[in-house]
């Protein structure tokens, strides 16, 4: 299997959590583009769900294929996420980020009794970090948040679009990418890195998921999170 197809795999296993009468929280980028393509198949064959978007993108997809949509304003509790990664680690924790949604997507994910992450095969990692880690800043604390980040023994570059100006986010925030390296107690990094003024969110999701659907040439695995 291609990467592609791998992805494509895994996002159809992921139907198989989502039940008549779900609210269902739809993530962002390109595997779960293929959720919602299959969530809306599965709605024109009958499927009774509402959706709850993690970015604009998302929303205009799942509106375009007639997926009905509702907001976090209507259900603060949300029966199943599906969503992608850009780094899977052993014990599932993660690295999102990589198209700028984390923010609206990890405040989805902690309203979900349960979150599915689907992804393909390059995404696992022994341990987090070969991807730079987004951290999402207001753009008044920006050069201070980088100075702080840099202290903790990192790169900080600012994402940028294809214009040469600073990447702005769905709420109007800027994109520091990190580039930490190997990152051998995440829940640590995660924690100081919340502590700075003017940081909104970071892209590390520490003991959020329950499942990752992993497509491999052979099909697709499912990893479980360890039990607490």
């Amino acid at each position: 299997m291609t990467l592609d197809s791998e992805k494509q795999a895994a996002a159809q296993a992921s139907m198989r959590f989502v039940q008549d009468g779900n609210i269902v929280g739809l993530g962002s980028g390109s595997t779960a583009a293929y959720v919602v393509r299959f969530l809306a198949e599965r709605v024109r064959a009958g499927l009774k769900i509402r959706c709850i978007p993690t970015s604009n993108d998302t929303h205009e997809l799942a509106a375009s294929l007639g997926i009905p949509l509702t907001t976090l304003d209507e259900f603060q509790s949300i029966d199943v996420t599906i969503d992608g990664a850009d780094e899977i680690d052993p014990q599932l924790d993660l690295i999102k980020g990589g198209g700028a949604a984390f923010l609206r997507e990890k405040i989805v994910a902690s309203a979900s009794r349960q979150l599915v992450i689907v992804a393909d095969s390059s995404k696992l990692v022994p341990v987090l970090g070969k991807v730079p880690l987004p951290v999402e800043v207001i753009p008044f604390a920006q050069a201070l948040v980088a100075k702080e980040i840099a202290a903790l023994g990192d790169t900080v570059s600012i994402r940028r679009d294809s214009s040469g100006k600073p990447w702005t986010t769905d709420e109007g925030h800027h994109i520091l990418d990190c580039h930490f390296g190997r990152i051998p107690d995440a829940a640590t990094l995660a924690r100081a890195l919340e502590d700075i003024p003017g940081v909104v969110a970071h892209g590390l999701f520490i003991h959020m998921a329950n499942v990752a659907l992993v497509g491999k040439d052979s099909g697709v695995q499912a990893l479980h999170a360890p039990q607490s």
